[in-house]
């Protein structure tokens, strides 16, 4: 059979990533990105981008921790590389405070983060309204430079880019062979997908060349991440509100907590409020499904429902989307030879 038509829709982190694993792992077959917003208009381009992982209910442990590895390892190695800058990827050191012990001291992912420690009463005498703490070195991706890093990546290797807002999937049946949807909120409405939901969260982005280290509250309510430029003070966690308008009264919170946890954050100059909604499900959908229509079948892998989760997870997750497309060509090519004989 002829070289297999890819189409990967959705251009956030995860869409991105997905088409680069593609073409990483199926050299033979021809990739094309479809999506309604590219960078910076991307629920991506709002997140904060520090790995961090948020905990899946649906999803076993062990596969959490191995797309986690996976990112962290990926992201390292640029992080090492002359491609840091462009990418926007950095370590970071800081510390994750709780008010109470928490059930776990030792996340699942505290041995895949660099070295991971509890803090000392000495440390914690910073945060004094907490009581515990860990402290570990992470990576950051600046998010926009990395969704641009990647499209370039993408470029290089021939795949093609287009703004295209995909309605159904079988639109495309016509046009692809197989079609990898990581639409993030949008697979609500593509797919039907009721297990879906936004958890909208709201976050400043301010000048404050002062603040070096990261500081999470244990709850993931209130955070502070600096990037290259800007530090992401954060956040909110509003389940299912679609709402993308800035809230006047919830910027001031989230500067009030932020300025409780790191107090010289008062002095923070250029304030600008992001809106995104988080595609949140009780699992990442990573599946492979054949749609029927008629006599004819179009071969679709779904890699979406990341919530809070989306950097953490990415590469990881891409790996294994890209995998299933390979077993789709495969099946593919196994029909076309059968339908030959």
């Amino acid at each position: 059979m002829a070289a297999p038509k890819v189409a990967v829709i959705g251009a956030g982190v995860i869409g991105l990533s997905t088409a680069l694993c593609i073409v990483e792992t199926c050299p033979g077959c021809s990739v094309t990105v479809l999506a309604d917003q590219f960078s910076p208009n991307t629920t991506s381009d709002v997140a904060a981008g520090i790995l961090i992982p948020h905990t899946y209910p649906g999803t076993p442990i062990h596969v959490q921790k191995q797309w986690f590895k996976e990112t962290f390892t990926y992201l390292f190695a640029i992080s090492n590389s002359a491609e840091a800058s462009e990418a926007g990827i950095h370590l970071i050191s800081g510390w994750q405070v709780f008010k109470n012990t928490p059930k776990e001291e030792l996340p699942f992912w505290s041995d895949v983060v660099l070295g991971f420690r509890l803090m000392s009463e000495a440390e914690l005498q910073k945060f004094p309204q907490h009581r515990f703490g860990q402290a570990f070195t992470t990576l950051k991706c600046d998010c926009p430079p990395y969704l641009l890093w990647l499209q370039k990546r993408l470029k290089a290797t021939g795949v093609q880019m287009y703004t295209r807002k995909v309605a159904d999937l079988w639109e495309l049946h016509s046009e692809y062979n197989i079609v990898v949807n990581c639409a993030g909120i949008g697979a609500h409405q593509l797919v039907g997908d009721e297990k879906l939901f936004p958890v909208r969260g709201q976050v400043l982005k301010v000048h404050a060349p002062w603040v070096k280290n990261f500081i999470r509250d244990g709850d993931g309510s209130t955070y502070i991440y600096p990037g290259v430029h800007k530090v992401t003070l954060g956040g909110t966690r509003e389940q299912e509100s679609w709402s993308l308008s800035p809230d006047p009264g919830t910027t001031k919170d989230i500067f009030d907590r932020c300025c409780s946890l790191e107090p010289s954050l008062h002095r923070a100059q250029d304030i600008t409020v992001r809106v995104g909604l988080r595609p949140s499900r009780q699992s990442v959908r990573l599946q492979r499904e054949v749609l029927s229509q008629g006599g004819d079948k179009l071969s679709v892998v779904h890699n979406y429902g990341h919530g809070a989760g989306g950097f953490s997870m990415h590469r990881g997750t891409a790996k294994e989307a890209a995998r299933l497309v390979g077993d789709c060509i495969a099946a593919l090519q196994d029909s076309s030879s059968r339908a030959k004989l």
